[in-house]
């Protein structure tokens, strides 16, 4: 326990200005929260004479009652410019779990910064429409929901930041984030919302007709093609199951595997192979997405003849696997064998002060509401951890 304590209130302003120039400094101390601890209240009124907050206990015996940033900083010889840029709660990924995040943890009093390194709004923002996301039953646009969440956290405060996490540490009760230009935060905590993405083919056309004929989530879009033919391509479980789950919808399902066989579950393999609507294609490869602007069908090739044959079907669904965002945490956090993060029940990693919420955490659902619902979990758990810090 360090030597340097702060008595004070979590609703006075001088406090957490106190709190956040020892945190761009990264100096420890001992936070004593006056209005939960009598003996802290008594020793401010000792030496005060009065409630009065700030009070700064040094290591040498010296008292500060309500001091200035500036005498503070000259007492303890810190430099003039600022070791890192510090925040109560550094998110990272601003997508509908990180943004969701951010707004608990804003209207909780927690000064919080979110680090996103491309655009807010994550995978929604690139889907066309949203039709499963609670209080929108016309459906919602994905740039539109992203935002809203955006505008919403800006309203309570939120800072938002571009950059991209190279590296995360811990230092005592710091928790240090690193990003490839060279910027250091620091934090009491750290929410890992950097997503995942579903794995591409990489053919000629796909990038272009993404959410116009090439879709990753099949209760997202499948009602979209209601009558219609369509096609999926993989063969493992996610593949099977979206594949029958598109029944409901369409006319036809055929799936397309590059192998010779269905790697998906016995059970999942019945279900697919004696379903009415569905025809399984082993063998083919896909190699373009086809269309003038419009997307109009792809071009598959037969493996083991080698011969080509296009195909028109209304929309493909390319489930080959999600990679998840999380490079840049091997070797600090605990991950699962696909690069996911372990949590325990009140989702914190293995790295105390860093939880983890939405795509980028092991047995997420990786949908849009329950990324979101995890978000506003992950902030009131940081609430939690942070009693007794700050």
């Amino acid at each position: 326990m360090s030597g340097l304590k702060v008595y004070g209130t979590g609703w006075c302003p001088d406090c957490r200005m106190v709190g956040k120039l020892l945190g761009e400094h990264r100096v420890p101390y001992t936070w004593i929260d006056v209005e939960t601890d009598p003996r802290g209240l008594a020793f401010i009124e000792q030496v005060a004479g009065k409630q009065a907050v700030p009070v700064v206990a040094l290591e040498d015996g010296t008292v500060l009652v309500q001091p200035s940033r500036d005498e503070l900083a000259r007492r303890l010889n810190l430099p003039a410019k600022a070791r890192c840029r510090f925040a109560d709660l550094v998110i990272l990924g601003g997508g509908p779990a990180g943004l969701t995040a951010a707004i608990y943890a804003a209207r909780e009093g927690l000064e919080t910064l979110v680090l996103e390194k491309q655009a807010f709004g994550g995978q929604a923002a690139i889907t066309e429409s949203i039709e499963n996301f609670p209080g929108f039953p016309d459906a919602v646009g994905g740039l539109e929901l992203a935002g809203r969440l955006e505008r919403q956290a800006k309203r309570f405060g939120v800072t938002l930041h571009f950059g991209a996490a190279q590296a995360i540490e811990g230092d005592g009760e710091y928790r240090i984030v690193r990003t490839d230009s060279g910027e250091e935060f620091c934090s009491w905590a750290v929410i890992l919302a950097t997503g995942s993405f579903y794995k591409r083919l990489g053919v000629p056309g796909e990038e272009r007709f993404i959410g116009r004929g090439v879709h990753f989530c099949a209760t997202c879009d499948g009602p979209f093609y209601e009558g219609q033919e369509l096609a999926v391509v993989g063969g493992g479980n996610s593949a099977v199951e979206e594949g029958l789950f598109l029944t409901r919808f369409a006319s036809k399902v055929t799936l397309l595997v590059r192998g010779g066989e269905l790697k998906a579950s016995r059970i999942l393999v019945e279900k697919i192979r004696n379903h009415p609507k569905v025809q399984v294609r082993y063998r083919t490869a896909v190699e373009e997405f086809r269309g003038d602007g419009k997307f109009d069908g792809i071009r598959v090739r037969h493996l083991d003849t080698g011969a080509a044959e296009e195909l028109a079907p209304g929309g493909v669904f390319v489930f080959i696997g999600m990679e998840p965002n999380t490079q840049f945490l091997k070797g600090a956090i605990d991950l699962d064998p696909w690069g996911f993060v372990r949590t325990g029940p009140n989702l914190e990693s293995s790295l105390k002060g860093v939880f983890a919420c939405g795509d980028v955490r092991a047995g997420s659902t990786k949908q849009v509401a329950s990324a979101a619902g995890e978000g506003a979990t992950a902030a009131l758990m940081v609430r939690e951890h942070l009693k007794g810090l700050v």
